[in-house]
Order: C-alpha cells, then sequence, then structure tokens
C-alpha cells in the first residue's frame, strides 16, 4: 500500500495539474469506487459538479482536495488510494484505462482530465465535511489521523510521550496512524534498519534522544524516498503522469532477505509479523531479551 512519500508524490501532481478547476462533470463507472460516500453514486457527481478544487493536501496516506465555496472550503474530495487506485491527468480524448472507475472532467480549455483508476478497488474518493475552523481543510472523517513525522506541526514531545505510556513495541507504535501517520510497513523497515534497532523493541524502554534519533531516520528516509518518486514494486503505484518511482533500488532492510547487510554483512533475514514480514539484520538489530 503507498505510504506518506507514494501520496504525497500524487499530491504534488494533483497541484500542479487539477487545483483551481472547476469540475464541469463527474462520470462514476463503478459505484465501489465512491462507496464511502453513503449517499451514493449519482449524489457525489451531482454534489461535485461545478464546484471549484482548492489546493491538494495531505495527511499521512491520505490526500483530499478542499471545495472552495463562497464561504470557504466546508466540503472536501477525500481519496483513499488503497493497494491499487491511482490518480492519474489524462489528455482528454485518450483511451480508457481498463480499470478506470471515476472521470472528472473540467470547465476549461487545457485539454486534460482527471481518472481515479483502481484494478483491486479497495481504494475510493468521497465527499465529506471539514472540520469547522481547521486550516487545512481536514476531512472530519480522518480527524482521528495523527500528524505525520513531515508536518511542521508533529509533536516530537507528545509522541515519545505517548510511546513511553503504551505497552507496545516500536514498529507497531510507527505503524499506529493514531501515534504518527504516514509509515507503513516499507519505510518502518528502513528506518529500524538505520536505527539499529529490532522491530519488536518495547516501547517503554526509548529514551527521548534514542526516539529523536528515530524519528531522524524516518524523515531521511522518507525525504530520499520523496526525491526519487516513492517506492514502486509493480505498475500499480505511478505519480499523476503513470511514472513509477524508484526508491526500492535504495531500499537497505524491505525486501532483501538473504542478502548481505549493507552496514556489517551479516544476511539479512524476514520474520512474519501481523500478516505481513518484517526484514531485519540479526546482528546490528539484536532482538530484545525476554
Amino acid at each position: 500500500m503507498p505510504e506518506l512519500p507514494e501520496v504525497e508524490v500524487v499530491r504534488r501532481g494533483l497541484a500542479a495539474w487539477v487545483c483551481g478547476r472547476t469540475v464541469a462533470s463527474v462520470e462514476v463507472r463503478h459505484p465501489r469506487a465512491v462507496r464511502r460516500h453513503l449517499a451514493g453514486a449519482a449524489d457525489f457527481a451531482a454534489r461535485l459538479t461545478g464546484e471549484r478544487l482548492g489546493l491538494a493536501r495531505r495527511r499521512g496516506k491520505y490526500l483530499w482536495l478542499p471545495l472552495e465555496g463562497p464561504a470557504g472550503p466546508d466540503r472536501a474530495v477525500l481519496a483513499h488510494l488503497g493497494m491499487s487506485g491511482q490518480l492519474l491527468v489524462q489528455p482528454e480524448g485518450a483511451a480508457d484505462e481498463k480499470h478506470l472507475r471515476v472521470r472528472l472532467r473540467f470547465a476549461d480549455d487545457a485539454g486534460t482530465e482527471l481518472r481515479f483508476v483502481d484494478q483491486r478497488t479497495f481504494g475510493g474518493l468521497s465527499l465529506h465535511d471539514t472540520v469547522p475552523g481547521d486550516e487545512d481543510a481536514l476531512p472530519d472523517v480522518i480527524s482521528h489521523i495523527a500528524r505525520d513525522p513531515l508536518d511542521p506541526a508533529f509533536d516530537e514531545a507528545a509522541f515519545h510521550a505517548a510511546l513511553r505510556r503504551r505497552r507496545t513495541t516500536v514498529k507497531r507504535a510507527l505503524l499506529d496512524q493514531s501515534l504518527i501517520s504516514g509509515v507503513g510497513n516499507i519505510y518502518a523497515d528502513e528506518a529500524l534498519w538505520r536505527s539499529r534497532l529490532h522491530f519488536d523493541r518495547p516501547t517503554a524502554g526509548l529514551t527521548r534522544p534514542r526516539t529523536a534519533e528515530l524519528l531522524g531516520h524516518v524523515r531521511e528516509v522518507m525525504t530520499e524516498a520523496l526525491a526519487v518518486g516513492g517506492t514502486s514494486f509493480d505498475s500499480l503505484y505511478v505519480n499523476v503522469n503513470g511514472e513509477s518511482g524508484y526508491f526500492d533500488r535504495s531500499l537497505d532492510a524491505y525486501g532483501r532477505e538473504d542478502e548481505p547487510c549493507r552496514r556489517c554483512g551479516t544476511a539479512m533475514r524476514r520474520s512474519p509479523w501481523m500478516n505481513r514480514s518484517s526484514y531485519f539484520c540479526p546482528r546490528c538489530q539484536r532482538p530484545p531479551r525476554v
């Protein structure tokens, strides 16, 4: 599933190509793509038609487009990419993708349209009210999502205090979107490898400097991934122009089972973890004592 860098790449593309444009028409090709809009596909299309799209925003793995109404952005189009969702800016008249789910045409002569394509239909678009007074026009349904580590307003002290209070382990904490958003399996493994922390290390024993070091590595790996368009293991994750990222070439931990650790040369290991896998170096990231 796309994590913060991949979603941020898409957000930047929307900011460049879609924001400020007025929706002329909405075509919902598959109702499942708007299932989170409880009033249904026809209502989604009717309420979005004629609206002007504001600056694309993101929190964690979610992104949204505020609607610029006369009283300010009190509603927003929320997008969740799921496992295979793509938001593509395509020329008008270009051949439809096999898994095209939603099409937005615009009331201008730019010659492009926005398409939501989703092979597995786990993602979707929906319209929501925004949190009153929130400067980012945050959709109310994701108000529980914590700020991400690249957000200037992220509270490091509060994050560390939450880690010390909870009876959990460090990777579980990194993937807890109510504590810190945007981090998924790939970037958690990468940051833990850089921090020399085992994924099962209890958070209660982390010191403030150790937490700060971990957050620093989370930010580093995400910033590096952003610079090359994110991580793409197949053709399902692409930016708005259909291009893949290539941070997978720079991964130090994720997917490197039996390959030598880039730091000490020990064979990397993979361990089943919460219906997923954790990749780590058994020498650099020693498991906690039981």
